[in-house]
């Protein structure tokens, strides 16, 4: 089980890798981990590691989620879209930073866990979808923010088309075989520019849904 003394040493670990933002060091240290960890692995929640989740996915890395949350730019006027919810931990930070959240996971029984959670910690503006990430979510359409939590092998211009005028993604590139590096991706009136991040690690993005809906 956690303590306050996990979280802080966290917390510290997360400052030394040059998470500065303070507003993303607050939801972190909110957003009880363990909760979307799941029970054989809930004495590793604090520490800072990928975790199984199940159906091929992870829980991701604290660095890593707080890495591609600061660079998202937390503000509480603007909606994200989030492709990939898995256990749904880093849907639960960005809602502590954001308007609203709408997030897409193509294993139905991962959204139902995290549908679960997300009504369990009491967190109203998350809106989920069973889908294909891929496709994004045209009708709620444009995002000031979009997130992917899945690594596809180029930049999926699906998803920049929902992109607001001046909006970010931030999201994994390079596949499952390739090196994948994590991108910013910033519009501007002349198109969009992007600046590498760090190097990762992620499960690859997939097209389409499972054919057995049970997994």
């Amino acid at each position: 089980m956690s303590t306050p003394n996990h979280r802080i040493r966290l917390l510290m670990e997360l400052r030394a890798s040059g998470i500065t933002d303070t507003e993303v060091l607050a939801a972190i240290e909110r957003v009880p981990r363990e909760a979307f960890t799941p029970p054989q692995f809930r004495d590793q929640a604090y520490e800072n590691m990928a975790l199984p989740i199940g159906h091929g996915q992870t829980l991701s890395q604290p660095t890593v989620v707080a890495l591609m949350t600061q660079a998202l730019g937390a503000n509480k006027r603007v909606k994200v879209l989030e492709i990939g919810t898995g256990s749904g931990y880093q849907t639960a930070i960005l809602a502590k930073l954001f308007r609203r959240v709408y997030t897409i996971e193509r294993h139905k029984p991962l959204l139902a866990e995290a549908e679960a959670r997300f009504r369990e910690l009491k967190l109203h503006n998350i809106t989920t979808k069973l889908g294909d990430g891929w496709e994004g979510w045209p009708e709620q359409a444009p995002f000031d923010r979009i997130i992917v939590t899945a690594a596809p092998p180029t930049i999926p211009e699906t998803l920049v088309a929902q992109l607001s005028p001046d909006g970010i993604m931030v999201l994994p590139v390079g596949g499952e075989k390739r090196t994948q590096r994590l991108v910013k991706l910033t519009m501007t009136p002349q198109g969009y520019v992007t600046a590498d991040i760090a190097p990762v690690r992620f499960v690859p993005m997939v097209e389409g849904l499972p054919s057995d809906p049970a997994v």
